[in-house]
């Protein structure tokens, strides 16, 4: 594994940064604010390459590697949480599919998605009895016809939807039978009929991207629109879910370099007692704590990346980065806003928002737990073998 930032991870660096400065810092307290979706910014963020990075360019993609989006995601985060997760969802889709969708869907699906005129994407898993446990979920397909068309009709509901009420395309998983063990992964535009969103979940952070719940009823999709193979669907989505975890590590991080940055500043600029806050021992320390978690949170984030992209084995890796970058990243915002003191605690400084986004980073894509429980399964498996052997 080189330390060394590649030419691609370089250049996806260099561009995401000088746009983050130029139009997404200025913009972020007030979509924190008014709730506002960004997108005009994923109209923007589709010609930069950045919808489509691990996507093959003849696909309409950037073609580079796991180690790129995870630079251009963790950018994003530091200057705003919310386009960051919607970029996340979208590249996480339009690299699905760039892998398991057929010919047709993506020569179809793929170069609007990656350019940004199809809206962003949305990956429909989770359901109000089925978060923590997606073999719990109750959305059902069947067989059917529609107008000579061989397809499927998808029955349910879905939770927790990030941009499901936005996207041009959503990724939906669901099962033959309330107890069949069918899973299957469809492919849906948004705007097809049967399919309805639900009101905006009023959320405690990432307040401009849109989090919604999805029903539907009698939604057709053609067979051409399996996702994979039919009854293999849990193999899609636990792809989609390593890679997710990745990147919700280098979201988090991302988020937590802003905090830090910003206590810095705040402990060089702030006087107390005739001097900075930053000639105290005990704020140098909390920062020195931070800054060297921050470090091992990132480093573990590029190890499962570089898995990813070497196309080596990274469910433990992405589990450990994921489970340490967010717990990281919500103690390092923890820390930033106590530095702030009373000042933290308002809106006059942005690390209150920092410290709202942050938070959800240890829920999605996986809760802490379960991270744990994979990391545990995976020793003890292990183990298991060695003995075998």
């Amino acid at each position: 594994m080189d330390f060394q930032p590649g030419s691609d991870e370089a250049m996806v660096a260099q561009t995401v940064r000088a746009y983050a400065d130029d139009v997404l810092v200025p913009r972020a307290a007030e979509r924190d604010r008014c709730g506002r979706f960004p997108d005009i910014e994923l109209r923007e963020l589709g010609p930069l390459g950045l919808l489509g990075v691990t996507v093959p360019e003849r696909f309409g993609g950037s073609g580079m590697s796991a180690a790129s989006l995870a630079e251009a995601v963790s950018a994003i985060a530091e200057a705003d949480a919310s386009v960051a997760v919607t970029v996340a969802v979208t590249n996480m889709v339009a690299e699905i599919l760039a892998k398991h969708a057929q010919p047709e869907v993506v020569a179809r699906v793929l170069p609007g998605l990656c350019a940004g005129t199809n809206g962003p994407a949305a990956f429909a898993l989770s359901e109000a009895g089925a978060g923590s446990d997606p073999a719990g979920m109750r959305t059902t397909f069947a067989s059917a016809a529609r107008d000579g068309q061989a397809g499927y009709v998808i029955n349910g509901s879905k939770l927790w939807i990030t941009s499901g009420d936005r996207a041009g395309q959503l990724i939906v998983m669901a099962r033959r039978g309330t107890e069949g063990r069918d899973y299957t992964a469809f492919l849906v535009a948004g705007g097809t009929p049967g399919l309805s969103a639900g009101s905006h979940e009023r959320k405690m952070g990432q307040r401009g991207s849109s989090t919604v719940s999805l029903l539907f009823d009698q939604v057709f999709v053609p067979e051409t629109q399996v996702v994979g193979v039919v009854g293999q669907g849990f193999k899609v989505a636990l792809e989609a879910l390593d890679g997710g975890r990745i990147n919700v590590g280098a979201m988090a991080v991302g988020i937590a370099r802003a905090a830090l940055g910003s206590a810095v500043k705040y402990a060089r600029d702030r006087v107390q007692f005739g001097q900075p806050l930053a000639a105290n021992q005990a704020i140098q320390f909390m920062l020195a704590d931070a800054a060297t978690r921050l470090d091992a949170a990132w480093l573990l984030v590029q190890r499962a990346a570089w898995l990813k992209a070497s196309r080596q084995p990274m469910t433990l890796a992405a589990a450990q980065a994921k489970l340490f970058a967010t717990e990281t990243a919500v103690s390092v915002c923890d820390a930033a806003l106590q530095i702030h003191g009373g000042y933290g605690y308002t809106r006059e400084f942005p690390v209150e928002r920092y410290y709202r986004d942050v938070r959800v980073t240890t829920i999605y894509e996986g809760t802490s737990q379960i991270q744990k429980i994979v990391i545990a399964r995976h020793l003890l498996k292990t183990a298991a073998s060695a003995i075998a052997h």
